[in-house]
Order: C-alpha cells, then sequence, then structure tokens
C-alpha cells in the first residue's frame, strides 16, 4: 500500500476527533450564549428596575428614611440582584437614595427646606424658559399644552392628588422643552422629579388643586398670545405660590415616620 494512503488513513482519526471537539466546543458555546443574558436585555431590565424602584420612592411606598433590603426589592419586582443593584446606583447619583456604610441603601430623608431650594431654581429656570418657549412655540406646542390640561380637568374632577401631580410634572417639561434648551429642560425634569414625593408627603393636604390648575391655564394663555413677558410672571407666580405653601408647611407641619421595609411586596403590584 501506498505509503501517502497509510498517511492519509492514519491521520483520519486524528482530523475526525479534532472535528469533533472543535463541534463539542461551539455547542458549549452555543449554550454559553444561550445562559448569559445579553447586554441589551441586562440594560432592559436595570431601566425597568429603576423606573419601578423611582415610582416606589416617590409615590411613598418606601418612605423617607426607610431602609431598603436588595433581596426583599427583587422579590417586590420579580428581578434578579444586578438590575436592582443598578438600578439603586443611579437613584444614588439621583439623590432618591444612600448608601449608608454598614447598614445598607436608604431612601433619603424628606427635607422641606431643600424643595424650597429646589423651587428657587426653578424660578432661576423656568421663568426665563418660558419666555424662550414663547419665541418658539407652534400651534402644536399649544395644542399639546391645552391637552394637558384638559386631560387632567377630566382626571381631577374630584380633586385627585395623582392627576394633578402628573399633568403638572408633564406641563413644565413641556414648556421647558419648548425653549429648545435640553440641557436646561432636562434639568427642569430632574427637578420635578426629586420633588414629586413632597406633593404626596404635604402639599395634598393644603394646595387649592384647582388654583393651581388655573394658573396653568394663565401661563398657557400668555403663550399662546406670544406675550413673553406676562408669561414670565404668571410662571413666577404659580412657583411662588408653590413656595409660600412649602413655608408654611416647614413651619407647622410635624414630623413624619417611615413605615417599616417592604413586608408586603404584593401591595405594589
Amino acid at each position: 500500500m501506498p505509503a501517502a494512503a497509510v498517511v492519509s488513513r492514519a491521520a483520519r482519526p486524528h482530523a475526525g476527533a479534532r472535528a469533533a471537539k472543535g463541534a463539542a466546543h461551539k455547542t458549549q458555546e452555543k449554550k454559553t450564549q444561550q445562559k448569559a443574558p445579553s447586554a441589551s436585555k441586562v440594560s432592559s431590565l436595570s431601566d425597568r428596575a429603576y423606573q419601578e424602584i423611582k415610582d416606589l420612592i416617590l409615590t411613598l411606598f418606601f418612605l423617607p428614611g426607610q431602609y431598603l433590603n436588595e433581596a426583599a426589592i427583587c422579590d417586590l419586582l420579580d428581578l434578579g440582584r444586578t438590575p436592582v443593584h443598578q438600578a439603586l446606583q443611579l437613584l444614588q447619583v439621583e439623590g432618591l437614595v444612600e448608601v449608608v456604610p454598614r447598614k445598607g441603601v436608604i431612601v433619603r430623608p424628606d427635607s422641606v427646606g431643600e424643595v424650597i431650594a429646589i423651587l428657587d431654581a426653578r424660578i432661576l429656570v423656568e421663568v426665563e424658559l418660558v419666555r424662550r418657549a414663547v419665541a418658539h412655540a407652534t400651534r402644536d406646542d399649544v395644542a399639546e399644552l391645552g391637552a394637558i390640561l384638559d386631560k387632567t380637568n377630566r382626571r381631577h374632577g374630584g380633586g385627585s392628588i395623582d392627576a394633578f401631580v402628573e399633568s403638572d410634572r408633564a406641563f413644565h417639561v413641556k414648556v421647558a422643552a419648548m425653549s429648545k434648551n435640553a440641557i436646561l429642560a432636562d434639568f427642569v425634569r430632574l427637578m420635578h422629579e426629586r420633588s414629586t414625593r413632597f406633593w404626596y408627603l404635604h402639599l395634598w393636604q393644603t394646595i387649592d388643586l384647582f388654583a393651581a390648575t388655573r394658573e396653568h391655564r394663565s401661563i398657557l394663555e400668555a403663550i399662546e398670545a406670544h406675550d413673553a413677558e406676562r408669561a414670565a410672571r404668571a410662571m413666577r407666580k404659580h412657583i411662588d405660590s408653590l413656595r409660600e405653601r412649602l413655608q408654611h408647611i416647614n413651619r407647622h407641619a410635624p414630623a413624619r415616620t417611615a413605615r417599616p421595609a417592604a413586608a408586603h411586596p404584593g401591595r405594589a403590584r
């Protein structure tokens, strides 16, 4: 038999083993890929965890000063530890939670003084932004602002604080976006989110929702009339009225205590 044939036959088992090994490696690699969640999926779960935990903080399911147990939150939201941990890190950056060494994560305690400072910042920014919004306002913008207020009127006919909080944020964020300054518009959105829980903690007891809605309507009418100074005055008056109520609360409101950590996850579902 030719030597070449011997070499060929002898080499075949080795080649077959190498091919089988390669196939096994590919199969294992495929299984590994199937088991490991994609980066986009992890990001999506983290986004979901971030938004849901944030909502629970802003609407006072988790109260200021309450310690958060990551495992309990995982059970509450039916999520793994990684997205929940990443969400809490982001919420720490935004100032809604704090990491206390050797103790864990705590919902940042509420401070009326801090919200007054937020309103001071909003006056400085939003009064100027509404002037710019007037300069850039289109018919569609005016119609969208009107739709926000109309929706609120339908939903909080009985004085719903949830409907008003949603409308107030949407209205101010839209006006800020109309200014065409994305950086300041994002600042306005963040300031509204940071002060949302104070509506639920304090302002719902004292604010006249219908008067506040009329103030929104005055801002809209000034924008529609393309009167920048009138819009600026209306915006300042609106935010100043909130500031006055908070100052009253700061002098007279009793301290609140946090409820125990989430022992009944089903309440948030």
